[in-house]
This record gives structure tokens, C-alpha cells and sequence, in this order.
């Protein structure tokens, strides 16, 4: 490629998941929905964590973070998505669609490391039960949280410093996305980007594989500990409080990975538009979810926020 012919673009074109206008009212009434319950849920557990004494212990403390982040991790992309829909515009200027990019990454790395912190939590409270509120003491809590976002404002800060060295061809790209998506952005520059693709595969092992080994680790020894169990009302007891964790952190991994499985043998330009739906819209719904249903003193929590909701009026 001739360099006289990359250029600094002005905006982007986000496609969307499908470019039928007859399908764009399903598409809006669809996410705005599914964003107004993920937003409404999340906000729903953070609620019910700080109004009751009870539950500030390490493990809601924990998941009152995750709702948080899921909902700015869902607010990254749905709403711009609705608005393109509702204006009829689908683009994106060039300083939004890097902004939207840090802020996904930022988000997407928070929700991977809280995660891994949570099966940390688990992990100590099911084999060291005598010394939990010992170990995960307040001060430590806040430590770790503190440290999932240093490293994940740093991952962001680093690739997005790297793509602003990125020239494209043309003044106005295409992204068969909805939001934009760090791989599918260089992709399509024309510039040089082996250092963009080998900072992104060194950043997907360590900041991916790292956290995955150590949750892995986690219920390992959660698994060698619980068998250790002489009594099956002991066992089930002990495994109940891992069972939301690990149906989220199944969830997470799983359809993240979907994505990019699907995406590494794609053809249509939407290929990989519509399997990112799961983990970044239909995950952060679910959440809140898997967790109140599977937990009766949040269960509990939430009913007493309605109740005084109910009151008020």
C-alpha cells in the first residue's frame, strides 16, 4: 500500500447487526429492553448490598462491583447502538469510536479480573473458613478491587495509545459491528499492524489465560476440599456458595470464547457482530439473575428494597 494513500479518517460506519430497515424496530425494542433489565437488576444488587448491614461481607461486596461494572460495561455500547438506530445515522466520529474502545476494554477486563477475584473469595471461605474474615479483610478487599482497575485502565491506555498509530485508506470505514471492536478496527487499517496484532495476543494470555488459571486453581482446591466433606448436606451447603460464581464465570467464558471462535472462521460481515451480543449484552443481564435466584438473603435484600420503594410511594 502506497503511503501516500493512508489518511487520518474522520468517522467510522458502525453496520450494526443487520442492515434490513425493516428489522431495525425489533433490533431497538429488543436491546432497549434487555439494556433498561440489565441496568435495573445490577442497580437492584448494589442497592440491596449497601442497604443491609448483613451483607457487607467480602463475597456481596465483591458482586456489588461486578453489577457496577456490567452496567458501564453494557452502557459502553448499547446506547450509542440505539441511538444510531433511533437518528438513522450510523456513524461514529473517529475520537468516539476510540473512546468507546477504551471504555469497552476497560470494562471487558474488569468483569474478567472481579470475576477471578470471586473465585479468590471462594476459594478462601470453603478452605480456610476459620480465617476468612482474616485474610479478606476490608483494606485487602479494597486492594484487590483497586488493582483490577489499575491493570485494566492500563491495558486500555496501552491499545489505545498503539491504534492511534493505525492509517486507514479511506475517509469513512465500515464495521460490520455494532460497537467498536479493538481486532475488527485492525483488520481493517492499511498500515502496518504486527505490533497491534502481537500486543493483543501477548495481552489475551496474560490478561485472558492468567485470570482463567487462577479461577481454574481456585476450584480445584474448592473441589479438594469439599470431597474431604464427610456429610452430603456439608457438601451440598459448601458447593451452594460457589454455584452462582461458577455458572457466571461459565457463562462468561464460555460465550466469550464463542465469539472468537466463531469469528476466526467468519464470512458474513455480521458473523461476528451477533455472537458478541451474548457476552456483552445477554451476560450482564443475566447476572443479576443467576445471582438473587440462587441466593436467598439477597433474594431477601432486594424484596426489602422494593418494600421500601412501595412505602415511600
Amino acid at each position: 500500500m502506497d503511503p501516500g494513500n493512508l489518511t487520518r479518517l474522520s468517522e467510522f460506519f458502525l453496520l450494526g447487526l443487520s442492515e434490513d430497515p425493516e428489522l431495525q424496530i425489533y433490533v431497538f425494542g429488543l436491546f432497549l429492553s434487555m439494556y433498561l433489565i440489565t441496568v435495573l437488576g445490577n442497580l437492584l444488587i448494589i442497592l440491596a448490598v449497601s442497604s443491609e448491614p448483613h451483607l457487607h461481607t467480602p463475597m456481596y461486596f465483591f458482586l456489588s462491583n461486578l453489577s457496577l461494572v456490567d452496567i458501564c460495561f453494557t452502557s459502553t455500547t448499547v446506547p450509542k447502538m440505539l441511538l444510531n438506530i433511533q437518528m438513522q445515522n450510523k456513524a461514529i466520529s473517529y475520537e468516539g469510536c476510540l473512546t468507546q474502545m477504551y471504555f469497552f476494554m476497560l470494562f471487558i477486563g474488569l468483569d474478567d479480573f472481579i470475576l477471578t477475584v470471586m473465585a479468590y473469595d471462594r476459594f478462601v471461605a470453603i478452605c480456610h473458613p476459620l480465617h476468612y474474615t482474616v485474610i479478606l479483610n476490608p483494606r485487602l478487599c479494597r486492594l484487590l478491587v483497586l488493582v483490577c482497575w489499575v491493570i485494566s485502565h492500563l491495558h486500555s491506555l496501552l491499545q489505545s495509545l498503539m491504534f492511534l498509530r493505525l492509517s486507514f485508506c479511506k475517509d469513512v470505514v465500515e464495521i460490520p459491528h455494532f460497537f467498536c471492536d479493538l481486532k475488527i478496527l485492525i483488520q481493517l487499517a492499511c498500515s502496518d499492524t504486527l505490533l497491534n496484532d502481537m500486543l493483543i495476543y501477548i495481552f489475551a494470555t496474560l490478561l485472558w489465560g492468567g485470570p482463567m488459571v487462577g479461577i481454574l486453581y481456585s476450584y480445584s482446591k474448592i473441589i479438594s476440599s469439599i470431597r474431604r466433606i464427610s456429610s452430603a448436606q456439608g457438601k451440598f451447603k459448601a458447593f451452594s456458595t460457589c454455584a452462582s460464581h461458577l455458572s457466571v464465570v461459565s457463562l462468561f467464558y464460555i460465550t466469550a470464547l464463542g465469539v472468537y471462535v466463531s469469528s476466526a472462521g467468519a464470512h458474513s460481515s455480521h458473523s461476528n457482530a451477533i455472537p458478541s451480543v451474548m457476552y456483552t449484552v445477554v451476560t450482564p443481564m443475566l447476572n443479576p439473575f443467576i445471582y438473587s435466584l440462587r441466593n436467598q438473603d439477597l433474594k431477601g435484600a432486594v424484596k426489602r428494597v422494593f418494600g421500601r420503594a412501595a412505602d415511600k410511594d
